[in-house]
C-alpha cells in the first residue's frame, strides 16, 4: 500500500496486538472515534456504501468501505463517455456491495451496479413526483426512439413533439427534457414523454397569451403552418389565422410566397372570440391602405408604368406601385391585332407602359389600357383606304357570310358573299376563296367608329348585265339557253358566261304543267324567246311556250312531248 493508505488503514483497524489493550478513547481525536465507530458496524450484501479509493494499479481501484477486508473494482467501470477516469486516491465514492468476501477473502464490489442501482432511484423519484429528466437520444427503434437517461428507455413517435416528426433522424444525439409517464423497474421497461411536458408549457403560454390578447394589439409569432388559404402563427400556446387576403395589399397567389414555416412575424388581432379561443390576424394592417388617396396618384388618362404580375384569360394585372393593380382587358391590348390569349403580348415580370382608364377607388379596381399608348391606326383609315380604292390581301379567314382579307398587320376587311360574283350565287366563300389566297378587292365602305372596312370582289371586274345585257339582248329576240338548275317554279338558264334567266313553269307549255321537270331536264338547250329584261335588277324573263306560238309544232316540240307523256300515263292506270 501507499503510505498515506498504509496510515489511513492503521488508524481504522488497529492490529491485533492492539486490540487486546485496551483502548484509552479519551486520547483519540474525534475523527479516529468516528473511523472506529463505522468499523464496528454491520454491512449487508446488496447495498449501496460509501468507500474511500486506496490505491490505483494495474487498472484496478482498491476500495476501502470500512470493512475488515478491501474490495477491488475494475478502473473501467469509473470511466466517463468521453473516455477520461476522473478518480484519484482518496476519493470518496458510493460502490455496490455484491459479495462480502470471494475466494480471494476479499470483498466483491461494483460502481456499475451503484451508478444504476442510483439511476433507478432516481428515476423512481421524477416519476413519483411528476419531475423532468433530460434524455439524450440514442437511435430509432420500432415506433419510436431509444433514449439515455442513465438508462435506456423508449420515446415512443407520438410522443416526441406536439406535432407528428416526419423526420426522427434529425433527433439522434440532441438532449431534450422529459417526463417519465410508465415505469417498470422488475422488466426494465420505462416509457419517456416529451410532448407531455410541451402541453404543460403551452397551456401556460396559452393563458398568459389569453390574458393579454385584445383587438388592434400588435404581437409577435411564428408561423406554425401553411395552407392554400392562409398560414397559422403561434402566439404563445394558442394559434391565430392569418388569412391570405390579409397578408398584403398586393396579389399574394400562396402564402408561402411570403412567409415560411418557423418565420418569426409581427401581426395585427383584427378580431378575438375569447370563448371559442379563434384569432384572426392581420399582417398588411401594420401598414396604410396604399389605395386611400388612389384616384389623385393615378388620375383618369395619364400614363404611368408597370410590371406585369399575372395573367388571366381575360386579360393582364399590372402592378402600378406596391399593393396596388389594375386590369389590362384583352380588349385593350392592342389597336389592330386579335388578341385570343394576353401571353401573346406580355409575359408575367415584363415592364409596361399602360394608360389608366377608369379608378373604382370603393372596390379598388383600376381599369388600364396598352393600345392607348399607341396611335390608333383606324383614326387614318379613310384616308389610307378611300372607298373606290383597290386593294390587296390575303384571305385570313372563312366564315358562312364572308372572307375577311388582311390588308395590313391589325386592318382587316370583309368580303361579303354576295359581293364575290356578279352572275352566280354563292352559297359559300369556299366555292370562290380558300384560306391564304392573294386577292384584289375594292374597298366598298369603312366604318372607323366601329373599325369595319366592306370589300368586293365582283366590283374589281366589269358587270356584265351593266355592260353587254343592255345592248346584246333586247324584248322579243330569240336566244339559245341551257338549263342550269330547276325550282318548284320554273327552270333557270343561262345564256352566257355570267348572264342567267328564269324560264318560269307558266312559259314552259299552253297547257297546264305541275313541275318543270315534266318538259325540261338540266342540261337541255332550247331556243326560247325574251320576254322580260331588266338589266337594273338583274332579271331575264324568258318563254318557250311565246316562242313556239310563232313556229309550226314539230312532234318533238314542248306540247307534243307533254301529250305522249300523258298518255303513256294513262295506259299504265288502265287494268
Amino acid at each position: 500500500m501507499m503510505p498515506e493508505a498504509e496510515k489511513l488503514h492503521e488508524a481504522v483497524y488497529p492490529s491485533t496486538d492492539d486490540l487486546d489493550r485496551e483502548l484509552d478513547v479519551q486520547e483519540c481525536s474525534p475523527e479516529m472515534v468516528e473511523l472506529y465507530a463505522q468499523s464496528l458496524r454491520e454491512i449487508v450484501e446488496g447495498e449501496i456504501v460509501r468507500g474511500t479509493v486506496l490505491e490505483i494499479k494495474n487498472d484496478t481501484v482498491l476500495i476501502d468501505i470500512g470493512y475488515k477486508s478491501e474490495g477491488t473494482i475494475p478502473l473501467r467501470e469509473f470511466q466517463t463517455l468521453s473516455g477520461e477516469f476522473p478518480i484519484k486516491v482518496g476519493d470518496a465514492v458510493d460502490v455496490y456491495l455484491d459479495q462480502k468476501e470471494d475466494s480471494d477473502g476479499l470483498i466483491v464490489l461494483s460502481r456499475e451496479k451503484a451508478e444504476k442501482i442510483k439511476v433507478w432511484d432516481d428515476i423512481r423519484r421524477s416519476y413519483e413526483k411528476g419531475e423532468v429528466i433530460t434524455g439524450t437520444i440514442l437511435g430509432r427503434t420500432k415506433g419510436g426512439l431509444m433514449v439515455d437517461i442513465g438508462v435506456r428507455a423508449f420515446l415512443p413517435g407520438s410522443q416526441v413533439d406536439l406535432r407528428p416528426v416526419r423526420d426522427l433522424d434529425k433527433l439522434i444525439g440532441k438532449s431534450f427534457p422529459m417526463k417519465v409517464i410508465k415505469l417498470n423497474q422488475r422488466r426494465g421497461n420505462i416509457v419517456l414523454s416529451r410532448r407531455e411536458l410541451l402541453e404543460e408549457e403551452r397551456r401556460a403560454l396559452k393563458d398568459k397569451t389569453l390574458q393579454s390578447l385584445q383587438e388592434g394589439k400588435v404581437i409577435r409569432g411564428k408561423v406554425k403552418n401553411i395552407t392554400e388559404y392562409g398560414a397559422f402563427i403561434d402566439l404563445g400556446g394558442l394559434d391565430g389565422l392569418l388569412h391570405i387576403t390579409d397578408m398584403s395589399w398586393g396579389r399574394v397567389s400562396h402564402p408561402s410566397e411570403l412567409f415560411v414555416v418557423g418565420d418569426e412575424v409581427e401581426v395585427v388581432v383584427l378580431k378575438f372570440d375569447r370563448a371559442a379561443e379563434r384569432v384572426s390576424l392581420g399582417y398588411k394592417q401594420r401598414t396604410k391602405d396604399p389605395w386611400e388617396g388612389v384616384e389623385q396618384m393615378f388620375p383618369v388618362g395619364s400614363r404611368v408604368r408597370g410590371k406585369v404580375v399575372s395573367l388571366t384569360d381575360y386579360g393582364a394585372f399590372i402592378e402600378l406601385a406596391e399593393g396596388i393593380e389594375g386590369l389590362v382587358h384583352i380588349s385593350e391590348m392592342s389597336w389592330t391585332q386579335r388578341v385570343k390569349h394576353p401571353s401573346k403580348v406580355v409575359s408575367v415580370g415584363d415592364p409596361v407602359e399602360v394608360m389608366i382608364l377608369d379608378v373604382d377607388q370603393v372596390n379598388k379596381r383600376i381599369s388600364l389600357g396598352m393600345r392607348q399608348t399607341e396611335p390608333n391606326p383606324w383614326l387614318f383609315v379613310e384616308e389610307r383606304y378611300p372607298v373606290g380604292t383597290r386593294v390587296e390581301g390575303t384571305i385570313r379567314n372563312l366564315t358562312d357570310f364572308g372572307a375577311f382579307v388582311e390588308l395590313e398587320e391589325g386592318i382587316d376587311g370583309l368580303i361579303h358573299v354576295s359581293d364575290m360574283s356578279w352572275t352566280k350565287r354563292i352559297r359559300h366563300p369556299s366555292e370562290v376563296l380558300k384560306r391564304g389566297d392573294k386577292v384584289e378587292a375594292v374597298v366598298l365602305h369603312v366604318d372607323k367608329t366601329n373599325r369595319r372596312i366592306s370589300l368586293g370582289l365582283k366590283q374589281s371586274q366589269p358587270d356584265p348585265w351593266q355592260s353587254r345585257v343592255p345592248d346584246k339582248y333586247r324584248v322579243g329576240m330569240d336566244v339559245r339557253a341551257k338549263v342550269v338548275r330547276l325550282a318548284d317554279f320554273g327552270a333557270f338558264v343561262e345564256l352566257e358566261d355570267g348572264v342567267e334567266g328564269l324560264l318560269h313553269v307558266s312559259e314552259l307549255s299552253h297547257e297546264r304543267v305541275a313541275k318543270p321537270e315534266d318538259i325540261v331536264s338540266v342540261g337541255n338547250e332550247l331556243t326560247l324567246k325574251i320576254i322580260k329584261l331588266d338589266a337594273e335588277e338583274r332579271k331575264l324573263g324568258l318563254s318557250l311556250r311565246a316562242y313556239l306560238d310563232g313556229q309550226s309544232e314539230p312532234d318533238g316540240s314542248a306540247d307534243a312531248l307533254l301529250r305522249r307523256r300523258r298518255r303513256q300515263d294513262h295506259r299504265e292506270e288502265e287494268p
